[in-house]
């Protein structure tokens, strides 16, 4: 309910700003001018992140406060969402303005496949830090890999997330439909809690290191809950998108035993194709500029670097953002 009256509120606020001849509150559109990375009126935009106890709500807020510091009449209001297609979803749609998401799923929006029926109005800011697929089982339910899931209660994450979508994937590639599970579509909080309570078997989480709500659940419950080593499948999903890996969860992470394996993609930052480039602009030299400052909000944002800012294949840069990079001398 305070979500929606929220919104009422800003459209509202919104459109009397408008009728009084005041400032912008809504990013302008390309006019195709020359990139400045100036900003001449007050604008006002809206991140989408992901679940509360993430790593998206917790460095995409802290994004929006790096930007409000920097000023440059940008101004920017982080808000917790179901994450990645959702995210692309309400960004076309001109919810939000900047878009937090997995690489495979942008990848599946400028393609029109997977979660959308048509390619997306949609590019990049940067590629910013790395997902872990975190899948972690009860150890009562005797799942030593992703087929033993069949006949489970198993978290598949928010609908249109992108751990619903990798999550699904994974199960395909183990030999198992999504109805051969007991598919529980769950945020990250009530997934937590579920496997706390022994109401879910197994999770799946896509999100970087450490997330907030995988700390709290290896904290509470390390003796009941076990990581699992879900690349047996990769090479299946490599068919789907090579932008699927190996990657390695450290021990350190989460105080486990030993280092887990996993699976790993690349998140991107997105916003809309026609988006005022000046602000695209300020944006991305923020994202590095105050970098320092997203790190303190959780370690996930370390891997934020100017080395791999340009990978974001094959969803193309803004060309707000190609400028920012070029002025930090970004690798080409």
């Amino acid at each position: 309910m305070r979500r929606i009256v929220g919104i009422a509120l800003v459209s509202t606020l919104a459109a009397a700003t408008a009728a009084c001849g005041g400032r912008q509150d809504t990013a302008s559109t390309d006019t195709g001018g020359a990139v400045t990375c100036e900003v001449a009126q007050s604008t006002r935009v809206g991140i989408a992140t992901g679940n509360a106890i993430g790593v998206y709500f917790a460095v995409g807020n802290a994004f929006a406060e790096q930007v409000n510091a920097v000023g440059k009449n940008v101004q920017a209001t982080a808000s917790e969402t179901g994450a990645s297609v959702q995210n692309i979803q309400q960004l076309v749609a001109g919810t939000y303005d900047v878009a937090f998401s997995l690489a495979d799923t942008a990848a599946d929006a400028v393609n029109g496949t997977g979660s959308f029926t048509a390619k997306q109005p949609v590019q990049a800011l940067s590629r910013i830090h790395t997902n872990y697929t975190q899948v972690i089982v009860r150890k009562e339910a005797g799942i030593t890999d992703v087929a033993g899931m069949k006949g489970k209660r198993v978290s598949t994450g928010s609908p249109k997330s992108g751990t619903e979508v990798i999550a699904n994937r994974v199960l395909k590639a183990a030999g198992l439909a999504e109805t051969d599970v007991q598919a529980q579509k769950l945020d990250l909080t009530k997934t937590v809690d579920g496997m706390k309570e022994g109401t879910i078997d197994a999770m799946f989480f896509s999100g970087g290191l450490p997330t907030p709500g995988i700390t709290d659940l290896l904290t509470t419950s390390a003796d009941k809950v076990d990581f699992l080593d879900i690349t047996p499948v990769l090479p299946e999903l490599q068919k789907i998108n090579e932008v699927y890996q190996e990657g390695v969860i450290p021990a350190a992470v989460y105080k486990t035993p030993a280092d887990v394996k996993t699976i790993v993609v690349p998140n991107v930052l997105l916003v809309r194709e026609n988006l005022d480039p000046n602000v695209a602009c300020v944006l991305t030299k923020t994202l590095f500029e105050r970098k320092t400052q997203l790190e303190q909000a959780n370690a996930a944002a370390e891997e934020i670097s100017l080395d791999t800012a340009r990978k974001t294949s094959p969803v193309v840069l803004h060309r707000g953002a190609a400028k920012a990079l070029d002025d930090l001398n970004a690798p080409k």
